[in-house]
């Protein structure tokens, strides 16, 4: 048995997620190989030898893989993906992107955002905003897998250096082109990866009382910060903080919700944070059923408060 893991990287680096991708491939067990494709990106592949076990990195370096758009991504995992049982890689927006179409080349059925392994053939995945588990068994020659990185623990350390082979990129498909990337800028931890997140929601009432109450918190805490639908959907914030089923999920040591009250759309994508805080003005909104520790009062006086404590 073999297994192919796509890693998600910038062409400088890999990111933080593929350790925990590993950590599932482990899981199923079998020689696992692993798939740098970019351009520019030998830094991304030799710093991938060293990942604990790891057996061969495969690099595929060529200008029509630069942007990782689906259609070249797909294709070049696709042909590769008939030499192994599983490919594997993270259920983030890269994985998302070109995972569907590589499935449908090979004619099998995504697998996606597994929280568990239970057989080779076996996973577990959350549905119905993760309120329901439910258990696949797939008798597909080639199982494509998304992985939830917050599910598994990442693997540690290095390993010994794994051979390093070169893979000829397709041509390039011609069927999309990326225009132009515009990326917010932030010294902030990333949000998926955080130690701590610190959210809001609605109850914040403006951009400017999320900005004033939440930034000297997350400042003191070194934390990441995020926000609820409503409040992404109301304006405070951009997309990219949304926490929930149609934005990211995170599982921090510490998630602090403010003004958040709970929807099963935001629980199902933080309830897996190790330590949950609930501050919130009225005491049956339904995020105290998840939280750890409840603060039921103004967050206007509560928040500057246990700023200023820290």
């Amino acid at each position: 048995m073999s297994l192919l893991v796509v890693a998600e990287h910038d062409n400088h680096t890999f990111k933080a997620s593929l350790r925990h991708v590993l950590a599932a491939a482990r899981d199923i067990g079998g020689d696992i190989h692993l798939l740098v494709a970019g351009s520019g990106c030998e830094a991304v592949a030799q710093a991938a030898r060293a990942l604990p076990g790891v057996a061969c990195v495969r690099w595929a370096d060529d200008p029509a893989l630069g942007d990782g758009g689906a259609e070249n991504l797909a294709l070049l995992v696709s042909r590769l993906a008939r030499d192994y049982t599983h490919v594997l890689t993270a259920a983030s927006a890269f994985g998302k992107n070109w995972a569907p179409r590589a499935a449908a080349l090979l004619d099998v059925a995504q697998i996606s955002d597994i929280v568990r392994v239970d057989a080779p053939d076996t996973f577990t995945r959350p549905i119905y905003a993760g309120s329901v588990w439910a258990t696949y068994r797939s008798a597909d020659p080639v199982k494509l897998v998304t992985v939830r990185p917050t599910a598994f623990e990442a693997v540690a350390g290095d390993g010994a250096p794994a051979p390093l082979e070169a893979v000829s990129a397709l041509p390039d498909s011609g069927l999309s082109r990326r225009m132009s990337v515009a990326l917010n800028q932030s010294t902030r931890p990333e949000l998926e990866s955080a130690r701590v997140v610190v959210s809001g929601g609605r109850g914040l009432g403006s951009a400017e009382r999320f900005k004033a109450l939440l930034e000297p918190l997350a400042d003191k805490l070194q934390a990441a910060l995020g926000a609820s639908r409503a409040a992404v959907d109301s304006g405070y914030v951009p997309n990219d903080y949304q926490v929930g089923q149609t934005g990211k999920v995170v599982a921090p040591d510490l998630y602090i919700a403010v003004g958040i009250s709970g929807a099963i759309q935001h629980l199902a994508g933080m309830k897996a944070s190790r330590v949950i805080v609930a501050i919130n003005k009225d005491p049956e909104a339904p995020i105290f059923s998840v939280a750890d520790y409840g603060l039921v009062g103004d967050l206007n006086e509560i928040v500057p408060r246990l700023t200023d404590a820290l």
